[in-house]
This record gives C-alpha cells, sequence and structure tokens, in this order.
C-alpha cells in the first residue's frame, strides 16, 4: 500500500484504529502525532496527510488527520481490457495487477470454452473484486479505480466495450496473422497513440472459431505474444504492460 485511500466522506472524519489503513500507518509505517502519509480520495485528488491525534479509549481509538490535495492522483491509462472468466483465484491477481498498470476498464465475459462456474463465483458479489482493484491502485500510488463489468456472452460484452477510433486487438496464439509487438509498433508508426486501446484475453482455453470471426467482423486484429501458452492473468498483464508501454505510458 503506498497511498491510504479514502472516500470523500472519510476523508475529514476520524479513522478507527481498528481499520486496515489505521493499522498500516501505526504498525507497518510507523507514524505518530505530526506525521504525514500519503493519502488521496478515491476518484480524486492525492496529497499529504498531517497527523493531528492518535487516541486511545473505550471505542478503541482514531487516528485524527488533516488533508492536504496536491496532485490529480495518477490518472487511467486509456486501455480497456476484455477478459474471458478465469478462475476466482486468478481473477483477484489479475484485477489486483491490471489495477496497477491503470487500465481503465475491465469486462469480464463468459465465452464459449469457459468453464461456467466460474461466472457464479462469489468473488464479485461480495466486494472482494473491488477490493482487488482498490489494493492494486493504492499499490501503484494512484487514486483513480478502473471499472469493471460482468457480460454473460462475448457478443453483449463487445458490443458494451466499444469505443469510437478505438484500436482493437484479440490476442490469440492460433494461427493469428501478426505479433503484438509488430502491430503496435506499425500504429506506433502511423501515429495513432494515444487514441484508445480494448485489448481481449481468452479464458483458459482461448478462443473459438466462431469467437475468432465475430472479433474480426467487429474490427479486431488478432494478435499473438509467442506460442507458449500463457495463465489467463498472466496474458492479461504481459498484454497490458507491452500495450502501454508502446503508447508510452510504461517507460
Amino acid at each position: 500500500m503506498n497511498i491510504c485511500l479514502f472516500t470523500a466522506d472519510e476523508i475529514d472524519n476520524p479513522l478507527p484504529l481498528r481499520d486496515e489503513r489505521a493499522r498500516h500507518i501505526v504498525k507497518i509505517l510507523h507514524k505518530k502525532t505530526g506525521d504525514t502519509f500519503s493519502a488521496g480520495v478515491i476518484g480524486g485528488m492525492a496529497g499529504k496527510a498531517l497527523i493531528t491525534n492518535i487516541s486511545s479509549g473505550e471505542e478503541g481509538g482514531a487516528i485524527r488527520f488533516s488533508f492536504t490535495p496536491e496532485t490529480d492522483g495518477k490518472e487511467l491509462s486509456p486501455l480497456t481490457l476484455i477478459v474471458g472468466f478465469p478462475r476466482p483465484i486468478q481473477l483477484k491477481r489479475l484485477l489486483r495487477d491490471v489495477a496497477g498498470l491503470g487500465a481503465s476498464h475491465i469486462f469480464l465475459t463468459g465465452t464459449e470454452l469457459g468453464e461456467k462456474s466460474y461466472m457464479q463465483s462469489s468473488l464479485v458479489e461480495r466486494g472482494a473484486a473491488y477490493k482487488m482493484l482498490l489494493d492494486g491502485s493504492a499499490q501503484a500510488g494512484s487514486t483513480h479505480v478502473p471499472c469493471l463489468s460482468l457480460h454473460e456472452t462475448l457478443a453483449e460484452c463487445i458490443a458494451a466495450a466499444d469505443k469510437e477510433r478505438a484500436i482493437k486487438i484479440a490476442l490469440d496464439n492460433v494461427n493469428a496473422p501478426l505479433s503484438l509487438t509488430a502491430f503496435l509498433s506499425e500504429k506506433k508508426s502511423e501515429k495513432l497513440f494515444p487514441c484508445p486501446v480494448i485489448a481481449a484475453i481468452g479464458s483458459e482455453r482461448g478462443w473459438t472459431d466462431a469467437e475468432r470471426a465475430r472479433f474480426e467482423n467487429c474490427g479486431y486484429t488478432r494478435c499473438s505474444m509467442g506460442e507458449r501458452i500463457l495463465r489467463t492473468e498472466t496474458a492479461a498483464t504481459a498484454a497490458a504492460s507491452i500495450i502501454l508501454a508502446e503508447m508510452g505510458i510504461l517507460g
């Protein structure tokens, strides 16, 4: 956690010592009255919080602080990811890592070869998915959290994710006509960045021929990242990193 994130309501109120963020401030950062720590409003400004008092008492105590906004909190990048539903444990890692990289929107979708039971996971319903996004943003020192959308079918997902003038990529390790790096280099030479990019990553068993045809009919270019078969969360993180680097956002 490289920044403590608060809602707009929380930023002006005492932080109970039983709160996970308070424990981090006191136990991990070893902060005391008069010290400052990095803080920000979710979806808003980042800055410094000055600890004015750390109290104890029957209610368990609280940290009182004053917040001074300083920066925009590292805005999200114009990168949208479409991801075939992975295993719940993979989904946790995926959400945290792509949030840390600064993707703006993640669309989770059912696919023809994907395991249907993954879509019934309580991970999203119970708010654990949002917590992973929040953790990834805090790790990156950002106040901005990616949007998360769920769709039962790929057709529905593609329609919802569509953006005007976006570069559209479907990652595929089966007979893809171009490598991802070659395709991005071509777009970079055409000076198309920083236009939005939509990148689709399949579930564990990849795409069917019907899904490949759907992508192509919707203006997506199929690209590969080599011959190795990657886990969904690894492919998503690698693809996002490569795309953001070519966009000039990483490095």
